[in-house]
């Protein structure tokens, strides 16, 4: 069975699959360390296996390759994601179904931190990728948006909190990331550019894609957000009411959803000092009372200043922010986050022109 590749071949498909696409490329960073931090000892948070990454890379690449794209540019880690994918590689047998031409995308050195996310979707971008999928939380799509430019991302739930990624079975998604790598839904059509919060303070300038929130810790200490005594204030770029973390308090106060204008900003205060008090999912197994001053819309492009003289700020559930009377902080909402691949839109589209129908789009 002949593979695609990206030297401009045409390649005839097996029955059933579609036609390979010359130079379509998807890039899959799986990072190992999303799902692994304190707040599974303080709540009980579920913990997403590596051995699930892989096997939810593996369902991805069986998608690209029976929807026709040429490559797929997988990243390598030091904890067993990408050799379980090279193993299943190795094992193939011939007559199996078709798969993409699989590249490893490798680091000079892996630094376990964000940066390792950073570069290694620097280089599948340089490398042709039009399509990045995400498999992580928060934390993971947020390195990503500094590095993707306007390649779209696809992020899928496998972190601690996962308010940004959402949940889709890898198959379905791998499908949705073939059709725009190859051409046959537009990115523009299938995508969305999401919201970004600005928070500055001094020097130091860091994006949050979900929600920004000020508390009275005056040390980023384990960076993990979760007592909500702390608790001042709340930015969110959106507000889902089925959200889990901190942006579902304002999701339950003020739903805004992800492709509006504007955001929230919610006033916090202790539950027992407060003229309104919500419950509010913060965290997996802690449904928490949180006592609201006011809350109302963040209006984009209009910087807001923290209410507080001393304290930390989390970035999408992550303390990153000491500040004191010296360093006021600023939040910006601006409309220039990453591009997010649309599932559901990538699918109906798909639907709508039979694309998924091989005899269809033979007959054109």
């Amino acid at each position: 069975m002949q593979q695609g590749g990206s030297n401009g071949r045409v390649v005839r498909p097996s029955a059933g699959e579609l036609p390979v696409v010359p130079g379509s490329a998807v890039g899959i960073v799986a990072n190992p360390m999303s799902g692994r931090d304190i707040r599974r000892l303080v709540a009980q948070a579920s913990v997403f296996p590596n051995a699930e990454k892989t096997n939810m890379a593996l369902r991805l690449v069986a998608a690209a390759g029976a929807t026709g794209v040429a490559r797929v540019l997988m990243s390598t880690d030091g904890m067993g994601v990408a050799a379980g994918v090279l193993r299943a590689r190795d094992k193939r047998r011939p007559g199996a179904a078709r798969w993409p031409e699989l590249d490893f995308v490798a680091l000079d050195a892996i630094s376990g931190t964000a940066e390792d996310t950073r570069e290694l979707v620097r280089r599948m971008v340089a490398a042709g990728a039009s399509v990045v999928v995400l498999l992580g939380g928060d934390g993971t799509v947020r390195a990503a948006a500094s590095a993707s430019g306007d390649v779209a991302l696809l992020p899928l739930s496998t972190g601690t909190n996962n308010a940004f990624p959402e949940m889709w079975e890898a198959t379905v998604a791998g499908t949705a990331a073939a059709l725009v790598a190859t051409g046959r839904v537009p990115v523009e059509e299938a995508s969305y550019r999401a919201k970004a919060l600005h928070v500055v303070a001094g020097a130091t300038h860091e994006l949050a894609l979900v929600d920004a929130c000020v508390s009275t810790v005056t040390h980023v200490g384990s960076r993990a957000l979760w007592q909500p005594a702390t608790l001042h204030e709340l930015y969110c770029a959106f507000a889902e009411p089925h959200a889990i973390g901190l942006s579902s308090i304002a999701g339950l106060l003020h739903p805004t959803p992800r492709t509006a204008a504007d955001g929230v900003v919610v006033r916090l205060a202790g539950a027992g000092h407060a003229p309104q008090t919500v419950l509010a999912p913060i965290a997996p197994g802690v449904v928490a009372p949180i006592g609201v001053r006011a809350a109302g819309p963040l209006v984009s492009g209009r910087p807001h200043v923290v209410d507080l003289a001393r304290g930390t700020v989390a970035v999408d559930g992550e303390r990153e922010i000491e500040f004191g009377p010296s360093t006021p902080v600023t939040v910006t909402l601006a409309p220039d986050g990453p591009r997010v691949l649309d599932v559901r839109a990538v699918l109906a589209a798909a639907a709508q022109r039979r694309l998924l129908e091989p005899r269809a789009l033979e007959a054109r």
